[in-house]
């Protein structure tokens, strides 16, 4: 196996003890190592079950666990258990099966989605008497997450306000945590939180955690969060057999907690650590990496590490600057539509990488003029389709009858009789005992229903009865498929959409739920409706399995470059590399860390280009209806060694320019 890796690959497989940094640049192999090093802990010796790996995305850990049984061969395929590879919040979601109550919360917690946070939130913020225009739904997710992604609670989220929009976000954080609490429910962010609030409460239950396995790899270190970083230490400081894996040189994810000071600071933390660089790069050619090199040279505060070419040569990479965006997006797009003339050159070799989610647009208009098939990664998750979360809210109702955000959805869809004002009255009733509306509803005929209203609600509950026993007695599909006939919901698709086409594609989608159904129950060893439940809420929160589908087309991509991180391209462009784009207009006024994570994001777009690179800007773009001229980003000046020139803010560059 060693004789398939490089000297430096082959020092990370071979250290089995104590902590290990490894330092995989971009396109160094870096899911190569951890595979073999978990393959290679198994073949001297470590029970599979005593592995822990973990990483962010549910692909990733595919990946890791296919490559992993291949390595294994017909052993791989026989062990049984497997080493335990998953993602964080999937990790948590497991320990916290086993150990939620003690933090006050009921064993049959359920994780709520998106439109389930919206819908609490706007409840809270209605609950403080807070004004539309003050805050929004949205606005008040967007302040919780950063102070959960901070392990901030609501106490401390109130002394962390700075603003008055702050100071309400903080008072409707309280009331939001304590609805969601209440009801049983938790959100995305808790995952993490929750497991890090039972270490640092119940000391035994982080070492009842910590003693399931003698090794922990971690993927991505440098993205991890406050809350992971803590959970990490508690799960590893035992047997202090940890090896982390990582790049903080493509550390992108501060605005969503990540914390470049863990992969920074990891030998602080582990005096005895031993570190592994991986610089080889078989991605990119060696002009490219030239470029890349230069650029993230002007962090000051990294690990010391320089990308080396498996391959020299290469085309020198080019920079574009166009009059305007318009032209910008039609020069590019006429290129690559020439281009797809030759031999052997297809629609998916190309990619498109813009800074922010505003710039595609003029870029979309010319693909369509063109002709071109092209995909904008990022577009409309699918849980986030009314069907999808219509039916997983008749599951999760049979998992929990208590759960009132399912069931208030799903009460009077398909109608059935069950109006708003008689929802109203058992909410009321609810509220007034203290209980919940399901119990209500088993006695509504003490409540000043109408008589059709009693005989609606009556008929629901034995519906959602004979359901939850066929629960206990058909596979996972079979159950998926009744409730879509029981609940009469295929008719309610024909009654909603007329257009056949519509209406099918809809019909696909519910019948992806029953595929999922079926493979979740194929691939796990005790399946379960709750552990089906868990994984689709993951799947909801992780996208990488959306973008994965969507590059599975002969389409160019287009994408922004945070969602470029992991992917790689024959031809990639960067555009709008401008000041105030890239590097963006927020950053400008903080400089410092906040330009060195610009320069990082730049830095990962031109590591995705393995054949060549292109690099372009607008003279002058469009504010307000209004062409106004631009600056070339300061990157630019970077890359191409003349980093003095970017002072004088020059419209054009000196040299290097078509």
């Amino acid at each position: 196996m060693s004789d398939r890796l490089n000297p430096p690959q082959r020092a990370a497989v071979q250290t089995r003890q104590g902590p290990l940094l490894v330092l995989a640049g971009a396109g160094t192999g870096k899911t190569r190592v951890v595979t073999f090093r978990i393959a290679e802990l198994i073949r001297r010796g470590t029970a599979p079950e005593r592995i822990l790996a973990v990483t962010f995305t549910r692909k990733a850990a595919g990946e890791m666990q296919e490559r992993l049984s291949k390595l294994l061969g017909a052993r791989g395929r026989r062990a049984q258990p497997r080493p335990q590879i998953s993602t964080f919040h999937a990790l948590c979601v497991k320990i916290l099966r086993r150990h939620i109550q003690r933090l006050g919360y009921p064993e049959r917690f359920a994780i709520c989605d998106r439109g389930d946070q919206e819908g609490e939130a706007r409840a809270a913020l209605r609950e403080i008497r807070c004004p539309s225009e003050s805050l929004q739904p949205a606005e008040l997710l967007l302040l919780i997450g950063g102070w959960k992604n901070r392990a901030a609670q609501p106490a401390r989220a109130a002394s962390l306000a700075a603003t008055d929009k702050e100071h309400l976000a903080a008072a409707a954080y309280r009331r939001y945590q304590a609805n969601l609490k209440s009801k049983g429910l938790v959100d995305f962010d808790d995952l993490l939180l929750l497991v890090q609030q039972l270490f640092a409460k119940h000391p035994a239950v982080r070492r009842e955690e910590a003693q399931r396995f003698d090794h922990v790899l971690i993927d991505e270190y440098q993205d991890t969060n406050g809350s992971q970083y803590t959970i990490v230490k508690g799960l590893a400081m035992g047997h202090r057999n940890l090896c982390v894996v990582g790049d903080d040189d493509q550390s992108i994810y501060g605005w969503r907690g990540a914390e470049v000071e863990h992969i920074l600071n990891f030998q602080k933390d582990w005096p005895d650590a031993k570190v592994v660089r991986l610089e080889e790069n078989y991605r990119s050619t060696s002009a490219i990496l030239g470029y890349a090199n230069r650029l993230i040279g002007f962090n000051q505060v990294r690990h010391d590490k320089v990308l080396r070419p498996a391959r020299a040569g290469g085309k020198q990479p080019r920079i574009l600057q166009l009059p305007d965006e318009n032209l910008e997006a039609r020069k590019i797009v006429e290129e690559i539509a020439s281009r797809l003339t030759q031999p052997g050159v297809a629609a998916r070799d190309f990619a498109i990488l813009c800074r922010t989610n505003e710039q595609p647009r003029s870029f979309e208009t010319e693909l369509r003029r063109v002709g071109l098939p092209y995909i904008l990664v990022g577009g409309t998750s699918f849980f986030d389709r009314k069907e999808v979360r219509d039916l997983l809210c008749y599951l999760k109702l049979l998992e929990n009858p208590h759960d009132e955000l399912s069931l208030l959805r799903i009460i009077n869809t398909p109608a059935r009789g069950i109006g708003n004002a008689t929802v109203k009255q058992l909410v009321s009733a609810a509220t007034q005992q203290g209980g919940h509306v399901w119990d209500v509803m088993a006695a509504c005929q003490q409540l000043p229903l109408k008589p059709v209203a009693i005989v609606a609600i009556q008929e629901f509950q034995q519906l959602i009865d004979a359901l939850r026993q066929a629960a206990q007695q058909k596979t996972l599909a079979e159950l998926v498929t009744q409730v879509i006939q029981a609940t009469g919901y295929r008719r309610e698709l024909e009654r909603l959409y007329p257009d056949p086409n519509d209406r099918d594609a809809r019909a696909a989608t519910m019948e992806e739920i029953v595929n999922a159904a079926a493979n979740y129950a194929a691939a796990a060893t005790d399946p379960s409706l709750r552990g089906f439940l868990d994984e689709l809420a993951l799947g909801n929160a992780d996208q990488s399995d959306d973008k994965e589908q969507q590059l599975k087309s002969n389409a160019v991509v287009l994408m922004t470059m945070h969602s470029a991180k992991g992917l790689e391209f024959p031809y990639v462009y960067m555009v709008g590399m401008e000041e105030g784009i890239l590097p963006h207009k927020r950053s400008l006024a903080e400089e410092g860390r906040a330009i060195d994570e610009e320069r990082r994001l730049c830095y990962v777009g031109v590591t995705r280009a393995q054949e060549e690179l292109t690099l372009s800007f607008a003279l002058a773009r469009r504010k307000w209806g209004k062409a106004r001229d631009t600056v070339p980003s300061r990157f630019l000046y970077e890359m191409t060694g003349q980093a003095e020139n970017a002072r004088g803010k020059s419209r054009r560059m000196a040299r290097g320019t078509t």
